[in-house]
């Protein structure tokens, strides 16, 4: 049995978050209070059910799947505001949105999406003088 890519998706609940991911037959699911928690979790529940198997994950062969909530939260480095001004989005709609008080469309989602994409195609390109 060849060793596939996890692909975890990672929502807000209202006492915490969740993780669920069904891949090669096998659910996997955890929850926790924090995302620090959440992260520690995932990885013992991913490395528990293929134990078996004897394959071993690490963090960079698991991919996550995140709502905007999460998403959020799991990345505060990302300032919603300087974000909502260069996709041309309301501050206080996208805030709405992360805050998960509405819920946006699809173009929406895409919109912000792609919005954060460019920022990390951004980052990646940059370099600093040595």
């Amino acid at each position: 049995m060849k060793k596939t890519k996890i692909n975890m998706t990672i929502t807000k609940e209202e006492t915490g978050y969740s993780a669920y991911t069904f891949v090669q037959n096998i659910s996997i699911n955890t929850e926790a209070d924090t995302f620090d928690e959440l992260k520690a979790n995932i990885m013992e529940a991913v490395n528990l059910a293929f134990e078996d198997k004897g394959f071993v994950y690490s963090v960079d062969e698991i991919n996550y799947t995140f709502d905007m909530e999460s998403f959020f939260e799991f990345y505060k480095i990302i300032n919603a505001k300087a974000l909502s001004k260069r996709i041309g989005m309301n501050q206080s709609l996208l805030a709405q949105y992360i805050k998960g008080h509405k819920k946006p469309s699809s173009s929406q989602t895409h919109r912000i999406l792609k919005g954060v994409q460019q920022v990390g195609r951004e980052l990646a390109e940059i370099r600093f003088l040595l």
